[in-house]
C-alpha cells in the first residue's frame, strides 16, 4: 500500500484531525478542545504508526489518567490493529510505572510482591506514626499531614530536604519527621504509596543510567494522554523516556487544567514549545459533543482566563436550546427543581442515564438524594462509598495483601484479630514496638514470638496466626489453585461468613458483597488468563478509582463532583451551587486570579460535559456545613451572553407557592438570619410559627478590616459588608472556622 492509500484511510477525520495523525516524528502538542475527539486521534495515530511500518507495537507508549481510559484506549487500538495492537503499552502513569518497578524494583530495595497503599492505608499508618511521636492530633491531622508529604514527593523531597529546610519551624519540622518515619515504615512493610510509585521509578532511572537505557530504546513513540493534568514528576518520567527519539506526543487542553490540589501544574502544557524545541502545536477545535449555544457559553467563560493557549471550540450540530439558569428559594427547592425536571424528562422519553447532576462538593449532594430517593429517581453517586472501601471487601483484601506480602504491617495489623482470635491491640502494639527496634516487619517478629519475653502469653495465638497465613502463602505460590480457589481458601480457613452473622448487622448484605468479589476475581482471570496472578490482581484494583466503575449503559441518573465528571459526557447537565463563595468557592476568590482562574476551567469542564441542554441552578439561601447563608450568582453565570440564557424561577416570591420556605421554622437557625430580606420583598415574616422579631440594632457598625470576635467561631477579619433592609450581611474569614457570612443584628460578637 503507497503513502498516499494508506493516507486515504483517514479521510473521514477533519483536517486538523488528520494532521495530528500524520505528525508522527518529533515533539507535538495537541491542543484538543472538549469533545473534539482526541481519544478517535489517539487510536488513529497509533494505527498509522503501525501501518507506516515505523515501529513494532512494544515500541509505542501510550499514557492516559485512569484505568477505564486506558481499557477503552487499548480496546479501541486492537480493533482497529487486530495483529499486535494488544502489545502496546496502553496504561495510566501509575500502572505504568509500577510495571516497571516490579521488574527492578529489587535496585531499590524493593521485591516484585511491593503493596501499593490506598489512601486510607497512608491514612491510617500516618495516625500511627502521630501517636508515637505525641503530636496532637488534632494539630496534626493525617490528611493534611499526607498532603505535605505528597508535596514533598512531587518536588522529588526526601525527608532530611524538608528537616534541613525547616529546622526552625516546629510544625514543618515535625511533619519532615513523620515524612522520615513513614517512608522507612513504608521500606520495612516492601509498600508504596501512589507518590512512591511515580518517585521511584524516577529514582531508579536516574540511579541506573542501564535501565533507563533500556526503556528509552524501546519506546520509539510516546503519548500522553491529558497532559495539563501531569505533575512535576509525571514531566520528568516521560521527559526522560523521550530523550533518545524525542518523538513525543502529548494530547491536552489547558482550559482543563483543574488538578492543581494534586499537583499538577499547568506549565507543563503552557511551556511545551520551550521544553521540546522545535515542537509542532496542532489545535483540535471542531466540538462533536454539544450544541453551538453550549459551547458560545463556555468559550465566552473561559476567555476571562488570561494564562490560556487560546482557542475557540464551534460545532456542526445544531445551536440548540439556550442555557437555563434557574434561581431556588433555598437548597430543598432547588433539589426539588432538579428531580422535578428529571421527572419531566423522563416522562417526554429521555432515560434517567441521560441527566447528570454535577456540584462544586461533595456536602451539596445530600439535599438532592433525598429529594431523588423520595421521588423514586434512580440515581448513584460517584465518588460516594465505593466497593472496595467496605468494611468486609477490605478485610478480604487485606487477607490477599499479606499473602501477596506478608511484610504489609498495616494489613496485617488490619486481619490478625478478625475474626477474633484473641490477640489484643496491645500485643499488637507491643509486636510493632519490638519490630521497629530491630527495622524488621511485625510478621518476622511474631513468627518468632517465643523469642520475645513480652510476646510469650499470646505466643500460641500468634503462631497460629503465622501458620494459617504461611499456609495460604505456600498455596498461592504452589500454583495449585486459581485466584478464585485462593480466594474461597481464605473464606473456608477463617470462617468469615460465620463471623459476619455472629458479629456484624445487615450480614447478608455484608456475605453479598463479599461473594461480589469472588465473582470479581473470577471476572479477572477470564480478562488476564496467564497474567492473572495475585500480583497483578492487588496492583489493578489498588489502582482503580471510583470513576473506573462508572456504567454508562445501567439507565439511573449520576451525582459527582465536576473534578470527577472530567471526561465524561450527558445529554441533560445540571450544575447546581452557581453561587459565589460555593462556585467559585470562597478560598479561590480571596486567594486570587490563578485559584481562581482554577475554578473558570473547572466551570469550562462542567459546561462542556451537555451534549443537549444545561441548567444552571442556583439559590437565593443555602444552608451549609450548619450555616445559612445569602448566596449571590456565581460570576461565572455572569459571564455567560444574555442572549444565550433563558433564567426561570426568579419571579417566585416566598411562601407564594406553597413550598417549603427557607424562612420557615423549619430552616433551623435560618429563620432568624433571614427575616431582614424576607420583608424587603414584602412577605410577613409574622405567619411563620416561632417567628421572632428582629433584634434591635446595637449601636455597633462593622466595615471591612474590622477584627471581630465571635463566641461560636472565634476571631475574623471582616472581608465585605453589605446593606441587605435594616441589617448588614457580613462576610468574615475565620482563622479556624473558616469563611461565614452572618447578618450584623443576630451574629452575637465584639468588634476587637
Amino acid at each position: 500500500m503507497t503513502q498516499s492509500e494508506l493516507k486515504q484511510q483517514f479521510s473521514f477525520m477533519n483536517d486538523m484531525q488528520q494532521q495530528a495523525v500524520f505528525a508522527t516524528e518529533g515533539p507535538v502538542l495537541i491542543l484538543a478542545g472538549a469533545g473534539s475527539g482526541k481519544t478517535t486521534v489517539l487510536v488513529n495515530r497509533i494505527s498509522y504508526i503501525l501501518q507506516s511500518g515505523l515501529c513494532n507495537p512494544w515500541n509505542i507508549l501510550a499514557i492516559t489518567f485512569t484505568n477505564k481510559a486506558a481499557g477503552e484506549l487499548k480496546e479501541r487500538i486492537c480493533n482497529t490493529v487486530p495483529e499486535g495492537g494488544s502489545d502496546i503499552w496502553a496504561a495510566t502513569f501509575h500502572s505504568t510505572c509500577a510495571r516497571i518497578l516490579r521488574r527492578y524494583g529489587d535496585r531499590l530495595g524493593y521485591s516484585s510482591h511491593f503493596t501499593v497503599y490506598s489512601t486510607d492505608d497512608q491514612k491510617r499508618l500516618v495516625k500511627d506514626i502521630i501517636k508515637q511521636l505525641q503530636l496532637d492530633e488534632h494539630v496534626f491531622q493525617a490528611r493534611s499531614v499526607l498532603t505535605e508529604i505528597s508535596r514533598a514527593k512531587d518536588k522529588m523531597l526526601e525527608p532530611k530536604d524538608l528537616l534541613k529546610n525547616e529546622e526552625f519551624d516546629f510544625r514543618a519540622s515535625s511533619i519532615a519527621k513523620i515524612y522520615e518515619i513513614y517512608q522507612a515504615k513504608l521500606k520495612t512493610s516492601d509498600a508504596m504509596d501512589f507518590d512512591d510509585l511515580l518517585c521511584n521509578a524516577v529514582k531508579l532511572f536516574r540511579q541506573e543510567p542501564e535501565i533507563l537505557g533500556f526503556y528509552q530504546n524501546q519506546f520509539k513513540y510516546i503519548m500522553v494522554d491529558e497532559y495539563q493534568d501531569t505533575n512535576k514528576v509525571q514531566y520528568q518520567f516521560v521527559s526522560m523516556l523521550a530523550q533518545k527519539y524525542g518523538n513525543i506526543c502529548v494530547v491536552g487542553d489547558d482550559d482543563q487544567s483543574i488538578y492543581k490540589f494534586r499537583g499538577a501544574t499547568i506549565e507543563n502544557i503552557l511551556s511545551f514549545e520551550n521544553t521540546f524545541k522545535g515542537a509542532k502545536v496542532i489545535r483540535l477545535e471542531q466540538n462533536y459533543r454539544s450544541t453551538q449555544n453550549i459551547l458560545d457559553a463556555a468559550n465566552a467563560v473561559i476567555a476571562n482566563n488570561n494564562l490560556r493557549k487560546g482557542k475557540t471550540l464551534w460545532t456542526q450540530n445544531p445551536k440548540g436550546d439556550n442555557i437555563t439558569v434557574h434561581t431556588c428559594d433555598s437548597e430543598r427547592d432547588e433539589a426539588a427543581f432538579v428531580t422535578r425536571t428529571i421527572m419531566d424528562g423522563v416522562a417526554d422519553g429521555r432515560k434517567y442515564s441521560d441527566f447528570a447532576i454535577l456540584y462544586r462538593t461533595n456536602a451539596q449532594s445530600n439535599a438532592l438524594e433525598q429529594a431523588l430517593s423520595r421521588s423514586g429517581v434512580p440515581h448513584r453517586i460517584i465518588g460516594g462509598h465505593r466497593f472496595y472501601d467496605r468494611e468486609e471487601i477490605r478485610d478480604m483484601v487485606a487477607y490477599l495483601q499479606v499473602i501477596n506480602n506478608p511484610h504489609d504491617d498495616v494489613r496485617l495489623s488490619r486481619i490478625i484479630n478478625v475474626p477474633k482470635r484473641s490477640i489484643g491491640a496491645k500485643t499488637v502494639s507491643t509486636a510493632a514496638e519490638i519490630a521497629a527496634g530491630l527495622g524488621e516487619s511485625i510478621y518476622t517478629v511474631i513468627k518468632d514470638a517465643d523469642a520475645y519475653p513480652q510476646l510469650s502469653r499470646a505466643a500460641a495465638k500468634l503462631k497460629a496466626f503465622t501458620e494459617l497465613i504461611d499456609g495460604l502463602i505456600e498455596a498461592e505460590q504452589s500454583e495449585e489453585y486459581s485466584l478464585a480457589e485462593l480466594y474461597n481458601l481464605i473464606l473456608e480457613h477463617t470462617n468469615y461468613e460465620n463471623y459476619l452473622r455472629a458479629e456484624k448487622e445487615n450480614a447478608d448484605v455484608r456475605i453479598e458483597n463479599i461473594e461480589e468479589l469472588s465473582s470479581n476475581i473470577i471476572k479477572f482471570e477470564e480478562d488476564y488468563g496467564d497474567e492473572a496472578d495475585l500480583s497483578n490482581f492487588l496492583e489493578e484494583i489498588s489502582l482503580m478509582t471510583d470513576i473506573d466503575n462508572y456504567d454508562a449503559d445501567a439507565d439511573t441518573c449520576v451525582m459527582m463532583t465536576l473534578h470527577s465528571a472530567k471526561g465524561l459526557e450527558f445529554p441533560v447537565v445540571f450544575i447546581t451551587g452557581m453561587e459565589d463563595g460555593l462556585f467559585p468557592s470562597m478560598a479561590a476568590i480571596s486567594s486570587g486570579p490563578d485559584e481562581l482562574d482554577e475554578e473558570r476551567r473547572l466551570a469550562y469542564v462542567g459546561i462542556t460535559r451537555a451534549k443537549r441542554k444545561l441548567y444552571l441552578t442556583k439559590t437565593k439561601t443555602r444552608m451549609l456545613f450548619g450555616s445559612t447563608t445569602y448566596s449571590k450568582e456565581s460570576r461565572f453565570v455572569s459571564e455567560i451572553p444574555a442572549q444565550l440564557v433563558e433564567r426561570t424561577g426568579e419571579s417566585r416570591l416566598y411562601g407564594s407557592s406553597g413550598k417549603s420556605s427557607p424562612y420557615s421554622a423549619s430552616a433551623g437557625a435560618g429563620a432568624k438570619v433571614s427575616i431582614g430580606v424576607a420583608q424587603k420583598q414584602g412577605y410577613n415574616p409574622s405567619k411563620f410559627k416561632g417567628y421572632q422579631p428582629p433584634a434591635a440594632k446595637t449601636g455597633v457598625t462593622y466595615k471591612v478590616g474590622d477584627s471581630v470576635l465571635h463566641k461560636l467561631f472565634g476571631k475574623g477579619l471582616i472581608l465585605s459588608a453589605e446593606k441587605m433592609g435594616n441589617d448588614t450581611l457580613l462576610e468574615i474569614a475565620f482563622d479556624k472556622a473558616g469563611t461565614k457570612k452572618l447578618m450584623a443584628n443576630f451574629c452575637k460578637m465584639e468588634k476587637l
